[in-house]
């Protein structure tokens, strides 16, 4: 990768935290100030960087524009809102789509909880693979092979008191969320949410993405969350369909 284009890439992720000053800026790349401020006026012609006022930069238009751009681009994204939107619409609680890409799992699409208690999430954030329902299903689609590669790369940082911690315990997970067709997040990933995510299917048969309902335990107990199931399956299987899916 070019220097001028690895600082420039640095500068954008540092502004995806906040708006930074020039000096800021300077300091998280490394390098004189003029050398970064060359980058910004660049990066600020193209749209990338917007100049908040004297000081401050922050990130542009353009970034956004790209962004939204990319994921409608996603055939998986756009067949699967239908039953999706609905299935939020049906239970009231936050909807998430997600896909594994390059070896992490990201959340690609997101449906808001109409309830007063609320999850912080957003489109792009990664998630954990050893202790979210989602990263469980994509991961479980894997040859056994490529599960246990998996398992034995990912660091398990302990969340919860319920996270899972050795290769051998989630190897176990998979192996049980391939078996019955959907994962559990048994506030494993954070300690007052838990989750359930299901397969959504590509014409092969393939598993193209992950959706699931994520609920403050505050609003359901275990028990009710796994009452979720069913309208899980229904809508992750209609968003099958709507991608090509047939059941044999």
């Amino acid at each position: 990768m070019s220097q001028s284009l690895d600082r420039a890439l640095t500068v954008l992720a540092a502004l995806a935290e906040g708006r930074r000053t020039l000096d800021e800026l300077a300091a998280t790349v490394g390098v004189h100030k003029t050398t970064v401020l060359r980058l910004l006026r660049t990066l600020e012609t193209h749209r990338f960087v917007h100049r908040d006022d004297i000081r401050h930069y922050r990130l542009g238009t353009a970034l956004f524009d790209l962004a939204n751009r990319a994921l409608d681009d996603r055939d998986v994204r756009r067949c699967a809102e239908p039953a999706l939107r609905a299935l939020n619409e049906r239970t009231g609680h936050t909807v998430h789509l997600a896909s594994y890409e390059g070896g992490e799992v990201v959340y690609i699409d997101k449906y808001e909880s109409t309830h007063q208690v609320r999850m912080y999430s957003r489109v792009g954030k990664r998630a954990p693979l050893h202790c979210t329902a989602v990263a469980k299903v994509l991961v479980a689609a894997f040859e056994s092979s490529r599960r246990r590669e998996i398992a034995e790369s990912v660091q398990y940082t302990a969340m919860t008191e319920n996270t899972i911690t050795t290769p051998e315990a989630y190897l176990a997970e998979l192996a049980a969320v391939a078996d019955r067709g959907w994962a559990l997040d048994d506030s494993e990933h954070e300690d007052f949410i838990h989750c359930v995510a299901a397969p959504i299917r590509g014409a092969r048969g393939e598993v193209l993405a992950a959706a699931s309902v994520s609920v403050p335990k505050v609003l359901l107990d275990h028990d009710g969350l796994l009452a979720l199931v069913p309208d899980l399956l229904t809508a992750t299987e209609q968003a099958s369909h709507a991608c090509g899916w047939a059941r044999g």
